[in-house]
């Protein structure tokens, strides 16, 4: 149940290997840019790129992405987990991943979903993957950005929050966070190109509310759509598996999101 239908390589390296056992295996070193595509049982409605989070220092394959995936395929949507490469990680021909070059992997990503059947495509992005969905929903049009609990903005050097908090190791990754800061308007780049659904945890010490409202606040003031839900009990990384709180309603909340995106005339490619 948890293999994927296809794997897809967008670039050429060594394939990636998973650390750990099912339902908690993740990816420390990503050597080439691969898609782990998981196909809805009928006809898909959608398609949409799943990230894990991690930090960008690691991938959380099974929590945030395969669980993820596999709940996009009870909804009827075909789900592709990216396994992207990680700023600053050893790119094993001596130097280091260049700083966007998570990004550089989702372009990648859109490029072949490009050569499909057309179909609305949805980003779907859990902590630090909720960022990268925020900066691939930022390229070009597309149904929707599903964002959990994800250091969208807050982690940019000029918007930190605690204020003064030091720059994130190594280097490469704190300057993806300052090139991409989603939702802040004064900052010349990170407002999505279509509607963002928003889920978060009120006292998240790790990936503080501000994340969110900075985003909020700009919607409010460009027109752009976003919902937000925020948890009073939910804890940081509680994805599809903490029941604990009102928080287990999010799939369901998101459910309805998506579905009523889906149904939209302008949902788009």
């Amino acid at each position: 149940m948890n293999a994927p239908s296809q794997l897809i390589p967008l670039a050429d390296g060594e394939p990636n290997r998973l650390e750990g056992n099912w339902p908690d295996r993740v990816c420390k070193r990503i050597s080439r840019p691969e898609l782990h595509a998981y196909l809805a049982p009928g006809p898909a409605r959608a398609r949409a790129i799943v990230y894990a989070g991690g930090g960008y220092l690691q991938l959380m394959h099974d929590k945030e992405g395969v669980e993820i995936a596999l709940w996009l395929n009870r909804l009827g949507i075909d789900a592709y987990v990216l396994l992207h490469r990680l700023p600053g990680q050893d790119d094993g021909r001596g130097g280091v991943w260049p700083h966007d070059i998570a990004l550089q992997d989702g372009l990648l990503v859109l490029a072949h979903l490009a050569a499909l059947p057309p179909l609305p495509l949805l980003h779907v992005g859990l902590s630090s993957g909720g960022h990268l969905a925020g900066v691939m929903a930022c390229q070009a049009p597309c149904a929707g950005a599903l964002i959990a609990y994800a250091p969208i903005n807050a982690n940019h050097r000029n918007h930190k929050v605690p204020a003064g908090k030091p720059d994130y190791p190594p280097p490469e990754k704190q300057a993806f966070y300052d090139q991409w800061p989603i939702g802040i308007a004064s900052e010349p780049r990170g407002l999505p190109r279509c509607p963002v659904f928003l889920v978060y945890a009120l006292h998240d010490t790790i990936v503080p509310i501000d994340h969110a409202l900075n985003l909020i606040k700009s919607a409010q003031q460009l027109g752009l759509a976003v919902e937000a839900h925020v948890f009073p009990d939910a804890p940081h990384g509680f994805a599809l598996r903490d029941q604990g709180g009102t928080h287990a309603q999010w799939p369901q909340l998101a459910a309805h999101w998506i579905a009523t995106r889906l149904d939209s005339p302008q949902s788009g490619p």
